[in-house]
């Protein structure tokens, strides 16, 4: 069986000790101290800044022409500078998600001075409850905690095995936010504004209430002019906190009230909840090591095998996909999910939504980890940045449809980047686009691709037609000025430069939505002009070239990169989550692909961050190599992540002071995960594409795959063992196992059985 709990045997000192939980909009990061006991709040709407309809250069659009023809004419060093003057967008009301209030209780010390013993601290992904349990001066002290999604809160249940044991002091403290805290007769209650000066004016933000209401069974609670709360002599104390915030017109007070229920009735709707989504996958690498998880991954970085620890992973990325994006969530998750450390927001970066790799990583996990649920945010979000983006395609590019570009934030932000180098992704929108069709690949619901994802994708592609321009020799279709995240070339006179035309990024996102949206008007018979130019302007993209190191080019022409040992990689994104480049439909691409991916870690101060180690894992599994695509599952658990296993955006990259949570690596090494056991492009599934070789027994139940598929697959010495393919609704599709292919076909709701001898 395999592991499905984290577990320590000592308290948290540090945030990345600490172990997270949430309820799709609410977050905490629970320390599980002897003598103080600390949750870390965030709230995912808890946003400064504000909408603006001043963000897009005034010039942009007049100096368009200049700059492509600078471009084409080889004067890329004029052409930078000229970009870097006139393209760069004014985000002066940006803002940032804000780290909350920590909610703080101190115990008063044993009275004999012994220290804890039997201390153990544990995360049960299976039921979303954190537990925290010690013995001290002969009392054995319980702490268990939630954040319930049906009731909206965090829970928390402290107990003794001793009567009259429970006493605490109780505050909300450390706090960015301007407010204030007061106390009342049953707890407290925080009122302030998300405000900062780095990202946005400082004066606009969201309004922010939390409430922490203390349930006493037994003993006295006091509270005082400071903003304290004080218990004594309690058997058991139930708290419970809540948090609204003013964003998209909703009253802050309404949204952190709390209401009267029972902590059993709480626990029991939480745990039904969660495990609705949670037991639908199950896997099994390995036996289970029995050594606290801070042990386990010590040894894993040192080289020490643990399969099994490998599956937990597979599955916290499960739990933190549930925990942090629920089909109600007001907002998808942002670079930190829904905890929010106050790194990312207090540094250049903003605890935003990063359009160019980052957000869609969050989201690798959704379908193939069986919780196509958790998409629908992404899913609202990008339709609203559809509708803004509307604005930008027309006042800076003079097209049709819409854009957005690197970033974008909680009020619909889609012009470029402030900054040249990084900001002038022109196809971030088409990226995360392609989100909401893979939600539609997986479920093949026509209501969903007519109302919600067409619309999207229809314009987008209409951006496309407007804004790709011909090649003045070659006659190709180029997209431009744009930059190929977040990467710089080396011009022939050596200068460095990051603005260019018919980036190979761009390529693969034009081709891709042009292709689904002549592929979705097809399904739904409508647009057929649309259609007819789609499929025109897809036979003028510019072909993928392979250039002088064997390398697939980043750029239209083969320039050697500024900082060969950069982070970014776009262009692979042909290989994942495209699959304009495959080992059997294009090897040699496929090579120069594979090229790319070793230079880059051979270059001298290679730039390992979470992301990439996921990106690398999942680009091996295309690539069918399932050795080197678990080499770098091993490199984002041992050394991209932390203690209590989330991953981070190593010190010193980016710009970046210290380690900073990022979301992305947990949640894209889970869908790179799967993707080595199952690959599936909607008329074929494969089994076991990428299995590594050291993987020799082992089973994984629930996986999804296009089609409305739902995949069982145990393997033993290495090779399928078994297989139960079930079909959502009556269909065909082919089976492939290494070089055996079988065509299948479903009746609604049959499940077929595989088995090889």
């Amino acid at each position: 069986m395999a592991s499905s709990v984290l577990f320590y045997d000592r308290p948290a000192e540090r945030w990345f000790e600490a172990l997270p939980i949430g309820n799709g909009r609410l977050g905490g990061m629970v320390h599980g101290g002897v003598g103080t006991e600390i949750i870390r709040l965030s709230e995912s709407t808890a946003w400064s800044g504000a909408p603006s309809d001043s963000d897009v250069s005034p010039t942009a659009l007049r100096e368009l022409p200049a700059i492509r023809k600078l471009l084409f004419d080889g004067e890329y060093g004029q052409a930078q500078r000229l970009a870097a003057e006139h393209l760069p967008g004014y985000p002066e009301s940006f803002g940032t998600n804000m780290p909350l209030p920590r909610l703080r209780l101190g115990f008063a010390q044993d009275e004999t001075g012994e220290p804890a013993g039997n201390y153990r601290r544990t995360l049960d992904l299976d039921t979303g409850l954190v537990r925290v349990e010690f013995d001290q001066g002969q009392i054995r002290r319980v702490r268990e905690s939630f954040a319930s999604h049906p009731h909206g809160v965090i829970a928390m249940r402290l107990t003794a095995d001793h009567p009259a044991s429970v006493s605490f002091t109780a505050a909300l403290d450390d706090t960015v936010l301007d407010g204030g805290t007061t106390s009342t007769t049953d707890g407290l209650v925080f009122r302030g504004r998300a405000v900062e000066s780095l990202h946005s004016d400082g004066k606009q933000g969201t309004a922010v209430e939390i409430r922490v209401r203390f349930e006493l069974d037994g003993g006295t609670l006091a509270h005082d002019d400071a903003g304290t709360v004080t218990i004594n002599g309690a058997d058991v104390v139930v708290v419970l906190i809540a948090v609204g915030t003013d964003w998209a017109g909703a009253d802050p007070s309404a949204r952190a009230s709390i209401g009267v229920i029972e902590y059993d009735t709480l626990r029991a709707a939480h745990i039904a909840d969660h495990q609705r989504l949670m037991r639908r996958v199950s896997i099994d690498l390995g036996d289970p090591v029995e050594l606290p998880t801070d042990v386990r991954r010590e040894r894993f970085a040192r080289g020490e095998r643990d399969d099994d620890l490998i599956a937990l992973y597979f599955q916290y990325g499960r739990y933190l996909t549930i925990a942090g994006s629920r089909e109600d969530s007001p907002l998808p998750l942002a670079l930190q999910g829904v905890w929010n450390d106050g790194f990312a927001s207090s540094m250049g970066w903003s605890n935003d939504f990063h359009l160019d790799i980052n957000t869609q990583q969050n989201y690798w996990a959704t379908e193939s980890g069986n919780l196509a649920e958790c998409h629908a945010p992404l899913v609202r979000f990008v339709q609203n940045l559809a509708q803004a983006g509307r604005s930008t395609a027309r006042d800076m590019y003079g097209a049709d449809g819409w854009v957005a570009h690197t970033v974008t934030n909680a009020w619909g932000y889609s012009a470029p980047g402030a900054g040249i180098g990084w900001g002038m992704n022109v196809t971030g929108g088409a990226w995360i686009a392609l989100q909401l069709w893979e939600h539609y690949e997986y479920h093949l619901d026509e209501a969903y691709l007519r109302e919600q994802a067409y619309p999207v994708l229809r314009d987008a592609a209409l951006f496309m037609l407007s804004y790709l321009t011909p090649h003045p020799v070659h006659g190709w279709l180029v997209a431009g000025p744009s930059e190929s995240p977040e990467n710089w070339y080396l011009a022939p006179d050596g200068t460095p430069c990051s603005v260019a035309m018919g980036t190979t990024a761009d390529r693969v996102f034009a081709e891709a939505i042009l292709r689904i949206c002549a592929q979705a008007a097809t399904i739904l018979n409508i647009d057929p002009d649309l259609r007819t130019r789609a499929e025109a302007a897809r036979l003028r993209l510019s072909p993928f070239r392979i250039g002088r190191h064997g390398q697939l080019q980043e750029w239209l022409d083969d320039f050697d990169e500024s900082d060969p040992a950069h982070r970014h990689t776009a262009h692979l994104c042909a290989v994942f989550p495209e699959r304009q480049i495959t080992p059997r439909g294009t090897p040699e691409l496929a090579r120069a692909a594979a090229v790319i991916i070793e230079r880059r870690q051979q270059a001298a101060g290679w730039e390992q961050t979470e992301w990439g180690e996921a990106n690398f894992a999942a680009f091996y599994a295309r690539l069918l190599d399932g050795d080197k695509a678990l080499t770098h599952v091993s490199r984002l658990i041992g050394d991209a992540s932390e203690t209590n296993l989330l991953s981070y955006s190593a010190g010193g990259i980016a710009g970046a002071a210290q380690n900073i949570y990022s979301f992305d690596g947990n949640a894209a090494g889970t869908g790179a995960i799967a993707e080595m056991l199952l690959q599936s492009d909607g008329e074929e599934l494969e089994l076991l594409p990428a299995l590594p070789s050291t993987w020799r027994d082992g089973s994984v139940r629930g996986l999804r795959a296009r089609g409305g598929f739902t995949v069982d697959l145990t393997w033993r010495d290495g090779h399928l063992h078994e297989a139960r393919i079930h079909a959502a609704r009556a269909t065909r599709a082919r089976i492939r196992y290494q070089d055996t292919i079988t065509d299948v076909t479903w009746d609604a709701g049959d499940s077929v059985w595989h088995e090889q001898r």
